[in-house]
């Protein structure tokens, strides 16, 4: 089958078609491809030759992987309608003879090639290479490499040659004097051959990568003792096996040589390690490896390898995706100016000398410590404070947390850009930054708002708190010169426009992917973009609404809601006029037919009714209201709502923690409480709808309601709760909201004592007097 799939190009009203046929066990190319077809991906089939009408349909082609197949024959003009071929991969085929390649002569405007793993014999290029005047990656493979191979290249210019020569018998000195290129890639053989090889290319090429030297392999170290004839500045070593001795013995060559970069990728330690001074003059400027295997003894202190790498004499030093667990200070003043830790297993101790902090590495300017282990942000403060050239910290993908009570940050004088992103932050980091931050990252943490009060950030510019649990937008008290605001998903259901007046530099804010609550309240936020100089990035496709149902997935651009609806004093004119006039007309009418008769009928039997109520039996009861809420919300019920209740000791509440008798189940617990309670009170929220239990709180109290009357439960509403944001198992508590008033806990504090005075006047009722013991019968 087909697949396609449009991709953004250069310009943002292009795409590139890709057709993916691989894996399809296809035996020759379909005829079926589609015109526009720029990308096709037949890799992974049968197919055993290439013809011109494989692609005569197909003129616009500029990609092409046909690797993986068993190509024996490509003919001559099989790209003869295909001449915007850029991309050819032919890999892992079975072509022979590299002279016999006559179908490049139809591809002028190559840049990449790939024929490795293919039956060549013989690296020696035919004159068809000459044509290729824009090839700028060439990869081979052959199994003997003699100086005449490479002649018909001599007068292009590549950035890469790969060379896979594993297989590799013979090889003639000088052989790779004829190619041209910043850099190669040579997979050697670990046999004799290497010696020339290695040569060759070090003094051929600035940047040289070889892959999966060995133990055995000693070459590259009497060579890059040569220093005279030594071209290469970037050496790049890639799946290496060896014991320490032979590492160490090898980077103190290459420091001493005139290389200047040297970066290592997945190296295997044998043997044992044991101490090694490094050398102390160098011309490095940096040194890198990644994926360390140790397999090593280390026959010391694990002090051993930290110490090696930290005191390295470089500007630029990289050591990532290691199973080191701590690393040292240097012994001595470093001149070390950016350090790359990242992804390795480092804890809260790193950085320290005989239990001191480290003082030695005044001169870094960047560190990065992205994916460890850290955990405490105060004492990572602590273990930085004396880098006092440190400009760039990222610390992202950690464990970080910061408690007020922890005391005190340190940080050093002139950090620039901090990155906190994806740890365990909450809102108090706000108290433990560095003052001189002009970029700071806090996305993917569990901010859910600003504090009152912290430090003063006058130089911050840019803010990312993406990926946090804000409910509205924050303002810039304490940070009067940001310029970008990112808070992009988030709870942002209705922001509000107080951050246009507390910013007054602000240009640019993200805010897509919010669940907005598309009601009046949001209706100023809209324009926002049209009335004020700031940018809503990703505006208008990420906006769109969430709630009420009716707007559901509407972008915000087209949301509107008429000025009637949401302009009090039009409103109020378009209601109390027409009532005005009906009112008038009901009051001659209620004179004609006699209405205050009946009126005065309907209030006799009401207030009969009252009364009948007013008896009704309290015999067996014990608290006013039973408490039901997540433990999410328990800081707002102690905090506030028993205080609130309870403060003169008229009213009885039962709350789980010191009403349930010990010794009875949790569903025989919660039985008693709603039984012996005159009301029963369910403080809602999104945690609420997520606990099993307050489910089970909600249905026995809902049977109770039955035998009691519609008051025996009150709801109490913490923050919004869309009916959408409600399981299906919790369908009586949506048909109790939709048919009932429940209560709004207000953000406004002066609204709070006519709350507390409503719920209290629904709690009261004669209860009988409580013996002692009455708690737990």
């Amino acid at each position: 089958m087909v697949v396609f799939s449009a991709l953004n190009a250069h310009a943002e009203n292009m795409t590139t078609v890709i057709v993916d046929l691989s894996y399809q066990n296809l035996y020759s190319v379909p005829r079926d491809l589609p015109p526009s077809t720029e990308a096709l991906d037949i890799s992974h089939n049968r197919i055993k030759r290439l013809t011109y009408d494989d692609f005569s349909a197909v003129p616009a082609l500029r990609f092409l992987n046909a690797s993986w197949n068993v190509l024996k024959e490509i003919s001559s003009d099989a790209f003869r309608a295909t001449s915007q071929l850029e991309y050819l991969d032919l890999s892992h085929n079975k072509l022979q003879n590299l002279l016999g390649q006559h179908y490049l002569l139809l591809t002028p405007k190559l840049q990449f090639l790939d024929l490795t793993f293919n039956c060549f014999s013989a690296m020696t290029l035919g004159d068809v290479f000459r044509s290729l005047t824009y090839l700028q990656n060439l990869a081979l493979s052959a199994e003997a490499v003699k100086t005449k191979d490479f002649r018909s290249i001599a007068n292009i210019q590549l950035q890469t040659v790969f060379l896979q020569l594993q297989n590799l018998t013979t090889y003639e000195n000088g052989s790779l004097r004829h190619v041209r290129s910043e850099k190669v890639g040579i997979v050697v053989t670990n046999r004799a051959t290497d010696r020339a090889l290695i040569a060759d290319a070090l003094s051929t090429f600035n940047q040289v990568e070889l892959a999966g030297i060995n133990c055995s392999q000693n070459y590259l170290v009497e060579y890059l003792r040569l220093k005279p004839i030594i071209k290469a500045t970037h050496l790049h070593l890639t799946n290496m096996e060896m014991s320490w001795d032979q590492a160490t013995d090898l980077i103190d060559v290459g420091i001493e040589s005139s290389v200047e970069h040297i970066s290592v990728y997945i190296m295997t330690l044998v043997g044992d390690i044991t101490w090694h001074d490094i050398t102390q003059t160098s011309q490095l400027q940096s040194f890198s490896i990644k994926h360390v295997i140790v397999t090593a003894a280390i026959s010391t202190s694990p002090d051993v390898l930290y110490s090696f790498f930290i005191n390295m004499k470089v500007e630029n030093l990289t050591v990532t995706n290691t199973e080191f667990v701590y690393m040292n200070c240097p012994r001595y003043l470093s001149n070390i100016k950016m350090m790359d830790f990242s992804k390795n297993l480092l804890t809260n101790s790193v950085f320290s000398f005989k239990g001191l902090e480290c003082k030695n590495l005044k001169a870094l300017e960047t560190l990065i410590l992205r994916g460890n282990r850290l955990e405490n942000l105060k004492e990572l403060s602590h273990r930085v404070q004396y880098m006092t050239s440190l400009q760039h910290l990222d610390v992202s993908f950690n464990l970080l947390m910061y408690k007020e009570e922890f005391g005190d940050c340190q940080w050093p004088l002139d950090i620039v850009h901090l990155n906190l992103s994806s740890n365990s932050l909450d809102r108090s980091v706000f108290n433990c930054l560095p003052i001189s931050t002009e970029t700071l990252d806090l996305q993917n943490n569990q901010i859910d708002s600003l504090p009152d009060f912290l430090l003063r950030l006058n130089a911050l510019t840019m803010l990312d708190l993406s990926s946090n649990q804000l409910l509205d937008l924050p303002n810039c008290h304490f940070f009067r010169n940001l310029e970008v605001l990112l808070l992009s998903d988030n709870s942002l259901y209705t922001p509000t426009m107080s951050i246009v007046g507390s910013c007054p530099r602000l240009k640019a804010v993200d805010v897509s992917k919010n669940p907005f609550m598309c009601t009046c309240a949001l209706r100023g936020f809209v324009g926002l973009q049209e009335r004020y100089p700031i940018k809503l990035l990703h505006w208008p496709h990420f906006y769109r609404c969430s709630y009420p149902d009716s707007w559901r997935d509407t972008l915000l651009k087209d949301f509107h809601l008429p000025d009637v609806s949401c302009n009090a004093g039009i409103l109020a004119a378009a209601i109390l006029c027409p009532a005005v006039v009906i009112a008038i007309i009901t009051l001659a009418l209620c004179k004609q037919l006699d209405v205050p008769w009946y009126l005065g009928m309907i209030w006799q039997w009401t207030r009969a009714k009252q009364r009948a109520r007013n008896q009704e039996n309290l015999e067996g009861l014990q608290f006013h209201a039973f408490v039901s809420y997540s433990q999410h919300d328990a800081d707002w019920v102690k905090n506030k709502l028993l205080p609130s209740l309870e403060e003169d000791r008229t009213l009885r509440v039962c709350q789980h923690e010191r009403n349930f008798v010990p010794g009875k189940t949790i569903v025989e617990n919660i039985v008693r409480c709603v039984e012996t309670s005159y009301r029963c009170i369910f403080v809602l929220s999104s945690h609420f709808v997520r606990s099993e239990w307050c489910h089970y709180e909600l249905y026995f109290a809902q049977h109770q309601r039955l035998s009691r009357g519609s008051d025996s439960v009150i709801l109490i509403l913490l923050e919004p709760l869309p009916q959408y944001l409600i399981p299906s198992k919790f369908n009586q508590l949506k048909a109790m909201m939709a048919r009932r008033t429940y209560l709004e806990w207000p953000q406004d504090s002066n609204k709070h004592k006519l709350f507390w005075a409503h719920l209290r006047a629904a709690l009261q009722a004669p209860l009988p007097p409580q013996p002692n013991h009455s708690l737990n019968p």
